[in-house]
C-alpha cells in the first residue's frame, strides 16, 4: 500500500495547537498560517503604536519581526506602551520588546537595530522585509519611511495618534497613495506638538496600532480590502470611526507620474529641523536661577497649557499658553528681558520667535525647559 504523500511544509503539532483558532477560518487556514510564518515584518518604533502592533504580529504568528528602536524605557511610557513593564524602567526598549515578544511566541525571530533610521541606513533595513509598520511620533522619520517603502515597493502600514485621536492608512500599495499625497509638505517646526508635548489617551495608541497590526496580517494573508486610498479616523471620545477617501496624487514628487525624488534626501532639514530658529538666543537654567537669586527685573513666562501649569512650575513665572501668546503680547513690556519655557523648549522656542517677531528685543528660550529645571536645579519638581 502507498504511504500518503508527504506536504512539502505543514505546521509541527505544536503550531497546530497554537493556531489552531487561526486555522479554523477559511480565509486563514493552513496555507494561511504558513504565510504568516514566513513572512517578516519591519516595526519603526517600539512606543505606543509599536507596542500593541508587536504583540499581535508575535501572537498571530509572523515569523520574523524586526524593530527599530534607540530609546530607554521611561516610567511616563508605561501608560500605553504595554509591551514594557515597571521592571524595564531604564532598559533599552529594544531589549524589553524582545523579551515581550518571545515569552508570547518563541517561534518568533527578532531582528534589533538600535538606532536612529535615518537616510544612511534605512534602504539595507527596509529591504529585508515584507510589510513595514511606522510606528513613529515625528514627521522626519514618517517621510522617510514613505520614500523608501515608495522606492522599494513595500507597503507602509502607517499610524499616527494625538490626545483623543487616531488615524492609519496603508500607503505605497500598487497603485495606492502615499504619505506625500496626503501631506505634501510637512507642518512649520514647532506648529504640531508631539504626544510628549501634547499627550494622549494611553488606550488610543492601542486601538491604531492594532489597525496596523491587523493591516499587515491581511497584506500578508491576501485577504479582504487592504486600507489603502482610504484614511481611517478614529475619535476616542465620540467612539466613532470615519474614513477620507484619498487618491493617488499624479503629480507627487515620490510615486507620481514623474517622479522627481529617486533617492533618500535630508529628512531633518525637509522638515526645518535643521535650520537654527531666526533672531532666538537661549539661556540655561543655571543662568536663569542665578539671575533669579540676583533679584534680576526677568519676565519669566511660562507657555504650557494650564493643565501643566498645575502639574508643576518654576516659581515667579507667569501662564501665558502659547496659543494665547500672540493675541495677549500686548501685555508685556517690549523693552523687558523676557525668559519663555515650556516642558522641554520646542514650544518655548516657537513662543521666543513670535515675540522677536512681534518686536521684543530681549527674548530668550530656556534651553531643555521645566525637565532641565527639574534634571539640573530642583529635583522636586515633579517630570511628566
Amino acid at each position: 500500500m502507498n504511504a500518503d504523500p508527504v506536504a512539502p511544509e505543514s505546521l509541527s503539532r505544536d503550531e497546530i495547537l497554537r493556531y489552531s483558532r487561526h486555522l479554523l477560518i477559511p480565509e486563514v487556514g493552513m496555507d494561511g498560517q504558513l504565510k504568516l510564518k514566513h513572512a517578516s515584518v519591519l516595526v519603526v518604533g517600539a512606543g505606543g503604536l509599536g507596542s500593541p502592533a508587536l504583540l499581535y504580529l508575535a501572537a498571530a504568528g509572523v515569523g520574523h519581526i524586526g524593530v527599530v528602536d534607540f530609546d530607554l524605557v521611561e516610567e511616563s511610557n508605561l501608560q500605553r506602551q504595554v509591551i514594557h513593564g515597571t521592571g524595564d524602567v531604564g532598559r533599552k526598549k529594544l531589549e524589553s520588546a524582545a523579551e515581550s515578544i518571545r515569552e508570547i511566541n518563541p517561534g518568533v525571530a527578532v531582528d534589533r537595530y538600535e538606532t536612529v533610521l535615518a537616510s544612511e541606513n534605512a534602504l539595507g533595513i527596509i529591504r529585508e522585509y515584507d510589510v513595514v509598520v511606522d510606528g513613529t511620533d515625528n514627521f522626519p522619520t514618517r517621510y522617510l519611511v514613505n520614500d523608501v517603502c515608495v522606492l522599494l515597493r513595500k507597503p507602509n502600514v502607517y499610524g499616527s495618534v494625538f490626545r483623543f485621536e487616531g488615524q492609519a492608512a496603508v500607503f505605497a500599495y500598487p497603485g495606492g497613495p502615499c504619505y506625500r499625497c496626503l501631506y505634501p509638505d510637512p507642518p512649520p517646526a514647532g506648529l504640531v506638538p508631539s504626544c510628549a508635548e501634547g499627550g494622549v489617551l494611553g488606550v488610543v495608541p492601542g486601538v491604531i496600532g492594532l489597525v496596523q497590526a491587523t493591516e499587515a496580517i491581511k497584506l500578508i494573508l491576501g485577504v479582504g480590502e487592504p486600507l489603502t486610498g482610504r484614511l481611517l479616523l478614529f475619535d476616542a471620545l465620540a467612539m466613532r470611526f470615519r474614513e477620507l477617501k484619498l487618491r493617488r496624487d499624479p503629480e507627487c514628487p515620490v510615486c507620481g507620474d514623474r517622479p522627481t525624488i529617486r533617492e533618500l534626501i535630508d529628512y531633518q532639514e525637509f522638515c526645518g529641523l535643521s535650520r537654527p530658529a531666526e533672531n532666538e538666543a537661549e539661556m540655561d537654567v543655571i543662568e536663569l536661577k542665578a539671575k533669579l537669586e540676583e533679584h534680576e527685573r526677568i519676565v519669566l513666562i511660562d507657555v504650557r497649557e494650564p493643565n501643566e501649569y498645575q502639574i508643576c512650575r518654576i516659581p515667579s513665572s507667569r501662564l501665558i499658553p502659547l496659543r494665547q501668546l500672540s493675541q495677549r503680547a500686548g501685555e508685556l513690556d517690549p523693552d523687558a528681558e523676557i525668559v519663555v519655557y515650556c516642558r522641554t523648549g520646542v514650544r518655548s522656542a516657537r513662543a521666543a520667535g513670535l515675540l522677536t517677531d512681534a518686536g521684543f528685543r530681549k527674548v530668550k528660550n530656556l534651553k531643555g525647559g521645566i525637565l532641565s529645571w527639574s534634571d539640573t536645579i530642583d529635583p522636586s519638581v515633579p517630570k511628566y
